[in-house]
């Protein structure tokens, strides 16, 4: 078999087999592989129209089938599996040849990968996919990592199957060395976490407060997504909420268990953001949501606890309500934002990846799952001015959460007087104000923990560490 196909894909689950579909159907020669060659067989019987595939049955056929450098795409479970299938292939490549693992591998796995294959003379490039099998099939968000040189062989290929913003770019971009776009894939599924949980609460306000039926909240949401709010994530909510469920008739969303599952990428983000000393608030609310959802029975012995009940609302105040909500979900969005692009550049400036922020607003601008009208102007900030500390310094966003300050607020208070959570929205507000005070009590926390384990403080009137003798005269030392 000779070297004819430009890149190979080997793991033909859906995710995969759309993957090879995508670079098949745009003019690219595909090698296929999966270790159960019947996947291979049935991918090319039902798909061989769409383009130009090239079935390889054992690891010796597919490699042989790729022209040089080698491009070979690995889409199998993250983890073992993907250490096992790049043990497989890794003897069979030569210098200059490259693995992609497109899975939703864990960052520092990549970065271990990378410096692995570095040494044996083979590129590995971590890639975040974003847009599930849809994405795959019809144009993903692509966030590659790895080394320049791999980009320059590979990225023209990805700018090919890549999903297309508003103004024509390709949703690709290099964006940065080794684990670089498995962690940029990371903080988007945190920010997606964050983005699903404050919608979530939008839609409990509007239903508990407001008092709307799901088709009303699916009304109110499809003219949210014709402003500012305009989102994937906006438009499917309204599709969701319109639906109803064939076997009983009823709105979907009450027939649907409410315990929420997860796949671990939030979770990272929490974790990882936990590591570098980042406060990504809003997106560890989302992760531990999602938990408490799933502890049923804890809930069910806490459902009798004493509290306030939600009273709906007249229509007229409803109404005012819901425009109240709007403005609360999107100041509460912008912060969520702010708070994942601050731990890309806090991981970008801990690993040395020089990360664009600019950049990386861009390519998720379409095909990922967060995509939204407002990323063009969370990629222009960045690209005028490349060192902006928070999305919040932005003369304009600031503008606008300045605006939404009383209505943000009156839903909150609103909330927590009618029983109904939103730690979502509180903990961004909680986020702001931190941000914005004088003075935190961060003084006092300083003092207790001098107070019982001798840790030291900092003072305001003068430089070095300091200790206090907490019995006695309480005398101050000087402990540097």
């Amino acid at each position: 078999m000779s070297g004819t196909a430009q890149i190979g894909v080997t793991g033909l689950a859906v995710m995969g087999r759309n993957l090879a579909r995508n670079f098949a159907r745009n003019g690219l020669t595909v090698a296929v592989h999966n270790r159960t060659a019947a996947r291979t067989r049935a991918l090319v019987e039902e798909f061989g129209d769409e383009g130009t595939f090239v079935p390889a049955e054992s690891a010796e056929e597919f490699v042989a089938a790729l022209e040089r450098p080698r491009r070979l795409v690995v889409m199998v479970k993250a983890g073992e599996a993907t250490d096992a299938v790049i043990e497989e292939f890794a003897p069979l490549l030569e210098d200059g040849d490259v693995i992609i693992d497109g899975g939703n591998a864990h960052f520092a796995d990549t970065r271990r990968r990378e410096k692995q294959l570095r040494e044996r003379g083979i590129h590995f490039v971590g890639v975040g996919i974003s847009g599930g099998e849809e994405g795959a099939l019809n144009g993903p968000s692509i966030m590659p990592g790895g080394s320049a040189e791999s980009y320059t062989s590979l990225g023209p290929l990805l700018e090919r199957i890549a999903a297309r913003a508003p103004d024509g770019a390709p949703c690709v971009t290099h964006v940065g060395p080794d684990g670089a776009g498995h962690f940029v894939k990371m903080v988007h599924n945190g920010i997606e976490y964050a983005d699903m949980q404050l919608i979530a609460e939008a839609y409990h306000l509007l239903r508990a407060v407001a008092g709307y039926s799901p088709e009303q909240i699916a009304r109110t949401f499809r003219g949210w997504n014709t402003g500012r709010l305009d989102s994937y994530l906006i438009e499917i909510t309204a599709e969701v909420l319109a639906h109803k469920d064939a076997a009983t008739g009823k709105p979907f969303v009450d027939v649907v268990t409410d315990q929420a599952e997860q796949k671990g990428t939030g979770r990272w983000t929490v974790q990882i953001a936990l590591d570098l000393g980042v406060p990504v608030s809003g997106i560890a609310e989302a992760v531990f949501a999602r938990s408490l959802s799933g502890h049923a029975g804890l809930r069910e012995a806490s459902r009798a606890l004493p509290g306030p009940a939600a009273r709906p609302l007249g229509a007229k105040e409803a109404a005012r309500f819901a425009d109240r909500v709007e403005q609360a979900l999107y100041a509460s969005k912008i912060v969520s934002y702010t708070q994942g692009f601050h731990q890309v550049r806090a991981g970008s400036e801990a690993y040395g990846w020089d990360v664009d922020a600019g950049a990386v607003a861009a390519i998720w601008r379409a095909g990922c799952i967060i995509r939204a009208a407002f990323l063009d102007r969370i990629r222009a900030a960045y690209d005028a001015q490349p060192e902006l500390p928070s999305l919040l310094a932005d003369k304009r966003f600031a503008e606008e959460i300045g605006a939404a300050q009383e209505d943000w607020r009156e839903v909150i208070a609103t909330a927590a007087r009618q029983g109904v959570p939103t730690p979502g929205f509180a903990a961004a507000l909680a986020y702001y104000d931190a941000l914005r005070a004088e003075r935190l009590p961060a003084a006092l926390t300083q003092g207790q923990r001098d107070f019982f384990g001798a840790h030291t403080y900092r003072r305001i009137d003068r430089e070095g560490s300091f200790h206090t003798l907490w019995g006695g005269d309480r005398s101050e030392v000087r402990s540097d």
